[in-house]
């Protein structure tokens, strides 16, 4: 190895485990979120300061090439386990065997200094493969079963148990595992009982040359949206931990208090369903209509993130109602954008957001609580420009080299 301090050696090369989603797959489809995002970006980051990255994905597609060179030592390789096809997340455990086989067998000469699992399936499998290679194994869960089933709302599927019993054993014989923030590290240590030794704060960044300030009125001149309209944003997979409804019953309770806002008031959804609970997003439009809010209320697909970008622009107020968030990369996105956002005063939102001076947290998911922080924004354009304005300052703070340099320091501890 080169370029290495005697007592932190860094890596020449790294294989990055993501299991059950590809980082070249869109953002909002499928499974497909933050932590693909997260994936290509470090990837992408570490390759840029001559680190070799494998990243290792199930193949889900005949036709998609094995080997895809994304960027300067960077990679993509999908792996062969189970049908070469879609399967719902619920039954890849099954598959962790031989995933985590498909790449020793086929990459095993590769030599990697560290493995880098992403989600708790990877985990399982970077287990295996640390045990064969005698590497060392850093995790990050992303999101975790435990602190999901005690933020779940009642109507929400609880976490199976597999998948709690896995995390505990991946946090039991991991090397090092990161957190975005600290409280998701406080949240590692009470419910799994990591060790302080172990656990490293790596934040997560925002791509600063896509999601920047901009002019609200010339964005709307561009776009054809009305100088007056007031407009809320959705943006996020349409499931019931991204709680989109909250948003729906908080803009009703909105124009309920304050008729003359139906001529004005637009809350725009932007998202895929997902997950077991994908057919949850079929009553979204029912909701709607039930409140008479079809004028009101646009529901559009994912979009790729320079169009996110443009949603953003002429947008006045960003919702994040998330019942939980490892930290909340749509929130961070938001207030790169200059745009101030309302979201959940939990997990890391409470970190992507400050309150009171980027956006207001709002305690649990009560649609008149919502509708009273919308309302606070959209009556104060003054307000909100202030906060938008110190939310663009606080995400310049958060860039992907910084994650990448941060995730070299923990890859530096494992292997010291």
């Amino acid at each position: 190895m080169t370029g290495h301090l005697p007592s932190r050696p860094s890596p020449a090369r790294v294989a990055m485990l993501s299991m059950h989603t590809s980082p070249l797959d869109t953002p909002g489809v499928g499974d497909a979120g933050g932590l693909n995002v997260y994936v290509a970006e470090l990837a992408h980051r570490l390759g840029a300061r001559g680190v070799e990255v494998d990243v290792f994905t199930r193949r889900r597609d005949a036709d998609s090439a094995e080997i895809t060179e994304v960027s300067d030592g960077y990679r993509v390789i999908q792996v062969a386990a189970g049908p070469v096809a879609p399967v719902a997340k619920e039954e890849l455990p099954t598959l962790v065997p031989e995933f985590a086989a498909g790449i020793l067998d086929g990459y095993g000469d590769r030599e990697w200094d560290v493995l880098h699992g992403h989600y708790w399936l990877s985990g399982m499998a970077g287990m295996i493969m640390a045990e064969r290679l005698r590497v060392p194994l850093v995790q990050t869960m992303h999101t975790m079963a435990r602190v999901k089933n005690s933020n779940r709302a009642d109507d929400h599927l609880t976490e199976p148990s597999v998948r709690e019993h896995g995390e505990a054993e991946i946090v039991a014989r991991a090397a090092i595992l990161t957190a975005n923030t600290p409280d998701e590290g406080e949240e590692l240590s009470h419910h799994y009982g990591a060790r302080d030794d172990q656990l490293a704060i790596v934040p997560p960044g925002v791509d600063l040359e896509i999601f920047h300030p901009c002019d609200q009125i010339q964005s709307r001149e561009r776009h054809g949206i009305g100088q007056d309209a007031k407009i809320v944003l959705f943006v996020g997979r349409l499931q019931p931990l991204k709680a989109p409804d909250v948003l729906i019953d908080a803009v009703a309770e909105l124009i309920k208090r304050r008729p003359e806002l139906r001529e004005t008031l637009k809350l725009v959804i932007i998202g895929s369903p997902s997950g077991p609970q994908s057919t949850w997003a079929d009553a979204l439009p029912e909701a709607i209509r039930d409140h008479g809010l079809d004028e009101q209320i646009i529901v559009r697909p994912h979009s790729p993130r320079p169009e996110l970008f443009r949603w953003y622009c002429v947008a006045d107020v960003v919702g994040v109602p998330s019942y939980n968030e490892s930290f909340g990369l749509v929130a961070l996105e938001a207030q790169a954008c200059g745009r101030p956002v309302v979201a959940t005063d939990v997990g890391g939102l409470r970190h992507a957001v400050r309150d009171g001076e980027t956006g207001l947290l709002v305690a649990g998911h009560d649609p008149s609580r919502w509708a009273d922080a919308l309302e606070e924004l959209i009556d104060d354009p003054a307000r909100s420009r202030d906060l938008g304005r110190n939310g663009a300052l606080h995400a310049a703070r958060f860039s992907w080299d910084n994650t990448a340099a941060a995730s070299l320091a923990a890859y530096a501890r494992a292997l010291h």
